[in-house]
Order: C-alpha cells, then structure tokens, then sequence
C-alpha cells in the first residue's frame, strides 16, 4: 500500500512534500480561509450523534476580549443553538468565521451527544479518563515529594552522627 504525498507550500515560500495525516501548517495570511490539516480530522474517530443542519440555528455577533478593533467591529464570533435540545454554544476562539463555524459544531456535537447519550458518551468516557490520569499524575507527584522530603531527612541523621 502506498501513501500519495501531496506538495504544499511551507513558511518559506518553497515546495515541501505533505503525507495525508499529518499536521499541516499555513503562515499567517492563508490561516484565515483555511483549516489545517488537523482542524479537519481532530477526532472524528468516536461515535458522536451527527448534528442535522435544520436543527441549528446559526447566528453571527461580534466577538469580546482582546483584539481591539479587529475584534470590536467584525461579527466573527459564531453561536449555534441546537432547536430540540436548546443546548447553545457560542465560539469566538479565531479571527475567522469559517474555522470558528467549524468548531462550533464540534463543540455543539459533543454537548449534544453527552446530552443523549450521558454516561454512555464517548465524550463523558474520555473526559473521566483524563481525570482520572490527572489524580494518579497529582499522587504520584505527591508520593515523590513525599520521598524527597524522607531522603533529606536521613541525610541530616546521616550527617549528625
């Protein structure tokens, strides 16, 4: 099985060769109109409830936070409410309309799907997960002090005698 390679333009203005599946990367003035590479495949994988565009409703308003006028005078700022559940998501994390359109309905799936599916959501299943490396990271980094503080103190003992 082979791996079409695909060329594309890179930071330096010169023709780089690019593998479907990994990162793609665009300087600043191409980011507006287009994704990258991991924009449009970021997990897909799981089993989220698909979203039914007559469902949504789809609003444009101007965005908040820092940014000054490129902020304060563009409606870049996306919200969507899903009409049969009344879940509403507003997404304002870019300067662009289309990649925060995008992200929106991610986001708006995965609200949607942990609100159908609740503890059965891939979405509640991975965020359990998280935490739960999280506490062992924060006990085991506790423990390792914990021994830190042991060894110093046998050393003092050490040293006294």
């Amino acid at each position: 099985m082979s791996t079409s390679i695909v060329f594309c333009l890179s930071k330096l203005l010169s023709w780089k060769p690019w593998i479907p599946g990994k990162q793609l990367q665009f300087l600043k003035p191409w980011t507006v109109g287009i994704l990258t590479q991991r924009e449009l495949t970021k997990d897909t994988s799981s089993d989220l409830l698909e979203l039914n565009e007559n469902d949504l409703e789809e609003q444009f308003v101007r965005g908040h936070g820092p940014g000054g006028q490129a902020t304060n005078k563009t409606n870049n700022c996306v919200v969507l409410k899903h009409i049969p559940s009344g879940i509403v998501v507003k997404c304002h994390q870019t300067r662009s309309t289309e990649v925060n359109r995008i992200r929106a309905r991610r986001i708006l799936q995965e609200k949607v799907d942990l609100f159908y599916k609740g503890e059965s959501s891939d979405i509640f299943k991975h965020k359990e997960e998280a935490e739960r490396k999280k506490q062992e990271k924060r006990k085991k980094a506790k423990d390792n002090l914990e021994k830190k503080k042991q060894f110093k103190e046998r050393q003092k003992l050490d040293l006294e005698e």
